[in-house]
């Protein structure tokens, strides 16, 4: 008897969903829990880019490399992290970004922490440089970016980099690049203040800090604690973003409002909510992780404000480098598979029913954010 055309078409699409999985390592463990793997290792300093700094210096720039020990994959996302420090300090080895790359290397991401060019060189002039080291800081990241799809392109891969699957983040200042990175789409939103001519600036939005000819698009972002200066910009941009910020930051806005440096305003931004809000009225994929009552970056003093934040990020990312998993950016217990697998598991027996998954398809997703207690 032959199987009814319909059975072969369906058969065809489980084999095709079930081998897409297991190519991708998305077994409803990986890329959420720390469980994936026991340990990672970590490459220091490796040079990635150079550029023109706020002291007129040439500075080469370096990342910090951290990968799953013993991963026998070959096509692993990667997330380019940055930290913060309001642009005058902070590290790629700093308490904000190490334990997150530690533990996003245990879920089985390859993760790679990026020093960028610090410095808000005039006093006199605060607004002025500090949306130039935003510039910087953008150009740097972008630069990254492209370093790991050269040596993908180029090097034979010697990284094990899905060049499809790179998600960038950031933490306060750091926040700041990797929503500026997506969400200015043109030159024309750059804020008119910031001289391109000067040493260091020019080159557009790719900026000249390294390893041109390649693209820097991400497929996702996080930013915890960070701003835009404006929403306007947010119109055309698809990128889907999570952001985690605590209601009371008195650093970066939760709202719109000012930022100041010792005392003096430097300009005003727009924080997570209304980034977010603006995300919701146009439709856009994001999630918005408000955690009340928490100040700035809330996941370095507090250990339950830690596991809200990366799970909530992992839940989300997760779900836009496997297109199986279900998407949440709520809070679950990342050291504990189980928690949000039965959810995961159900979500890719629905996945069969429609498969390609759409949020895979650069389809709109919209998640609605949460609300968390600061306990």
């Amino acid at each position: 008897m032959n199987m009814p055309r319909f059975s072969l078409i369906f058969l065809a699409l489980v084999a095709s969903a079930l081998s897409a999985q297991s190519q991708t390592g998305c077994d409803n463990i990986r890329y959420r829990y720390t469980t994936a793997f026991d340990n990672f290792t970590v490459a220091n300093d490796m040079p990635y880019g150079a550029n023109i700094n706020a002291d007129l210096d040439e500075q080469t720039l370096h990342l910090d490399l951290y990968q799953p020990l013993g991963d026998l994959e070959t096509q692993r996302p990667l997330i380019v992290i940055a930290h913060g420090g309001f642009f005058i300090g902070g590290s790629k080895d700093g308490v904000d970004v190490v334990p997150l790359c530690q533990d996003f290397a245990r879920m089985g991401y390859v993760v790679a922490s990026i020093e960028y060019r610090l410095g808000i060189d005039n006093i006199f002039e605060l607004e002025e440089s500090f949306s130039e080291a935003v510039l910087r800081g953008v150009h740097d990241s972008k630069a990254a970016v492209r370093y790991f799809r050269k040596s993908a392109i180029e090097d034979g891969n010697p990284f094990g980099i899905d060049i499809e699957k790179i998600i960038l983040g950031g933490s306060s200042a750091g926040g700041f690049i990797a929503l500026h990175n997506v969400f200015i789409d043109s030159e024309s939103e750059l804020p008119e203040i910031i001289d391109q001519t000067q040493p260091g600036l020019g080159g557009g939005l790719e900026g000249n800090s390294g390893n041109p000819g390649f693209s820097s698009e991400v497929l996702g972002i996080f930013n915890i604690s960070g701003a835009l200066f404006s929403t306007n910009t947010l119109p055309g941009n698809i990128t889907p973003v999570i952001s985690v910020h605590g209601t009371s930051d008195n650093t970066v806005p939760y709202g719109s409002g000012d930022i100041d440096l010792l005392g003096f305003n430097i300009t005003s931004v727009d924080g997570s909510g209304p980034i977010h809000a603006a995300l919701d009225s146009l439709n856009l994929p994001n999630c918005l992780v408000t955690i009340e009552g928490a100040g700035h970056v809330p996941h370095v003093l507090s250990s339950n404000n830690y596991d809200v934040t990366i799970s909530g990020i992992a839940g989300y990312i997760s779900a836009l480098v496997c297109p199986y998993y279900a998407s949440d950016c709520s809070q679950y217990d990342y050291t504990d598979p189980g928690t949000i697998g039965i959810a995961a598991e159900r979500e890719f027996d629905k996945a069969l029913a429609v498969y390609p998954n759409p949020i895979m398809r650069g389809q709109l997703l919209k998640i609605q954010g949460s609300s968390v207690n600061n306990w």
